[in-house]
């Protein structure tokens, strides 16, 4: 049996390996702890340019940046964008690239590219999702405002140079797989040494009791049995002055002894879990070959990949509501002061025109209506493309103050560096629902597109000219409105009424689509949504020669005159929505929303 000295020295030395080895696994996750953080810088000696972009690949880096700190000189601007957004906007300018990390970790790496010496200020543009004002510094925590890729610009004044100083923290990704396994080793090293010196008090005599088979392993004798006693007596007093007794205890068939098993199983359990825990340190190390998986129908996309290549929408919420907040505040005030040139920030094409002759003729002819008004408090829905290309079309259905029934709105970003302007309003027809849209964003298809559909834009657009103009038009079944619904009716109403109680005039009337104010967008159903603009031309000519036709007073206001003898022509704008059935529906194609706005009036 081991004696109590060796035995009090290996406790010993297991108890201090263990806490050596346990103050290791412990400095790992403290003292010796990599920082939590770790900052990159762009380098000092970058040349100015009055733009600088932070690539998606920077964004991305380490899960992405805890904190982005810029330093400029006087005011400047961040703008958070998609990557190709933010791409169209900066052009042909001259401008700084932030576009990723250096190996260390602590470089930005940065690429110049030569253009022209200045752009607008970004400051207002439609295209951010996102925008910072700051003077001389700014500490910014990005975080992704929707799925997909992002990019940032900033610019002081796009004529001054853009801040070029920047540096970015990350998370610091460094670990230390070694220290929970040496914090379980040198807990079972202190446990073992511990518990070292009590073994002989609870193993004394076992193994050295009479073999089984007598000396040469047979059944014990008489003899050994009487002197059984002594010897355990006399092994004691050995134990006590400190004798060696092992090679005794190896003859008498112990086996080395309880103290040297339990050694020996405690080393095999240290082992083991030597084996185990650097296996799972070098998995911890090793990274997936995979690497992370993206959820299919995710927007995101893997660094480098731009938005373009993706079916992102091309507005988020929070932008159009923005969009919708300015187009009606600028709407409001020309209405409220009857100045067209008021609309002109946020106002285009038929709907600037409609409201500009409106305010003239409202200033002369006190009854003539007004438009509806343009609310933006009540978002009911909206159609946003998926097309990255410009221009770029998307449709508001809004209601409020002033509005009898939900508003369709449609807006128009004509390239990058513009803003979306309202280019028509038409009411949506009493008792008829907006045709559902796909969420996250709906293809736009080309206005001459029919695949998938009963008719293209193109078409739904001429079949709904000729239904307004034809009592009997051959689209009369093909294209219908609600039971509730008034527009064609009162169109051909208006126009018969005309005709029959003009009795010294010819009239003719005309509906015409304009192809430039085409269209068209998927809906959920595989059909379709078209808006789009006719003008409606109303031509009166006189009987007979000296004949003399009356002008309708807003008519009188745009031709300058109240009567004629040689003729007048009335042109009208039609903003329209029609839906269009999937190919293989036996349903009509239906108009959904339908005003008109007269935009001009001549003598011929």
């Amino acid at each position: 049996m081991i004696g109590i000295p060796v035995r009090l020295k290996t406790a010993v030395s297991l108890v201090l390996l263990g806490l050596l080895t346990l103050l290791a696994g412990i400095g790992q996750l403290t003292f010796w702890a990599p920082a939590e953080t770790v900052t990159a810088s762009a380098p000092g000696d970058s040349k100015a340019a009055p733009l600088t972009v932070i690539t998606q690949d920077v964004l991305a880096h380490k899960g992405g940046p805890k904190q982005i700190s810029i330093k400029g000189d006087g005011k400047f601007v961040l703008a958070v964008g998609r990557p190709d957004d933010v791409d169209a906007w900066v052009g042909k300018t001259a401008h700084n690239s932030i576009t990723g990390v250096s190996e260390d970790g602590k470089s930005l790496q940065l690429a110049r590219t030569d253009g022209e010496a200045t752009a607008p200020s970004p400051a207002g543009s439609d295209l951010w999702v996102e925008t910072e004002n700051a003077s001389g510094q700014l500490d910014y925590t990005f975080t992704p405002p929707a799925s997909g890729n992002w990019s940032l610009l900033l610019a002081s004044d796009g004529t001054k140079p853009a801040p070029s100083s920047v540096s970015v923290t990350f998370a610091n990704d460094a670990t230390m797989p070694w220290a929970v396994p040496l914090i379980v080793i040198g807990a079972i090293l202190i446990a073992a040494g511990a518990a070292l010196p009590f073994v002989n008090k609870f193993t004394r005599g076992r193994g050295k009791g009479p073999r089984a088979n007598g000396p040469l392993g047979g059944g014990s004798t008489e003899a050994e049995k009487e002197t059984v006693g002594e010897d355990a007596g006399a092994q004691s007093n050995k134990d006590i002055i400190g004798e060696d007794t092992a090679a005794e205890d190896t003859k008498k068939g112990t086996g080395g002894g309880p103290a040297l098993r339990i050694s020996l199983v405690a080393t095999a359990i240290v082992t083991a879990l030597v084996g185990v825990t650097t296996a799972g340190a070098q998995a911890a190390e090793t990274p997936s070959p995979s690497g992370s998986a993206i959820p299919s129908g995710s927007a995101t996309a893997s660094p480098g990949v731009t938005a373009g290549a993706q079916a992102v929408p091309v507005l988020v919420d929070a932008q159009l509501k923005r969009i919708l907040d300015q187009v009606a505040g600028a709407v409001a005030a020309g209405d409220a002061a009857r100045d067209a040139s008021k609309l002109a920030p946020r106002v285009d094409g038929t709907e600037l025109q409609v409201r500009t002759q409106n305010y003239k003729i409202r200033s002369q002819v006190a009854t003539h209506e007004a438009r509806m008004p343009v609310r933006s408090s009540k978002l009911l829905g909206s159609v946003i493309s998926t097309q990255r290309t410009w221009p770029r079309t998307v449709i508001a259905l809004t209601q409020g103050d002033g509005n009898v029934v939900p508003q369709v709105l449609t807006l128009v970003q004509a390239s990058p560096r513009e803003n979306y302007k309202l280019k028509s309003t038409s009411p949506l027809q009493p008792g008829t629902s907006f045709p559902a849209i796909p969420l996250g964003g709906t293809a736009q298809l080309a206005a001459g597109d029919k695949s998938g559909l009963q008719y293209s834009g193109t078409e739904a657009m001429a079949a709904l000219g000729d239904r307004l103009t034809k009592a009997d038009s051959a689209f009369k079944d093909k294209l219908v409105e609600g039971t509730n619904s008034p527009y064609i009716a009162d169109v051909l109403d208006y126009q018969a009424s005309t005709v029959k109680s003009g009795t010294n005039g010819n009239f003719t009337f005309t509906h015409t689509p304009s192809p430039a104010d085409t269209a068209v967008f998927r809906t959920s159903d595989g059909g379709a949504v078209v808006v789009g603009k006719l003008d409606f031309d109303f031509t009166s000519k006189p009987k007979a020669d000296g004949d003399t036709l009356t002008v309708d007073k807003a008519a009188a206001v745009l031709a300058g005159g109240d009567s004629t003898k040689v003729g007048l022509v009335q042109t009208f704008s039609e903003s329209v929505a029609i839906y269009i059935p999937p190919a293989g529906s036996t349903a009509p194609m239906k108009l959904v929303a339908a005003v008109r706005g007269l935009v001009g009036a001549s003598f011929k």
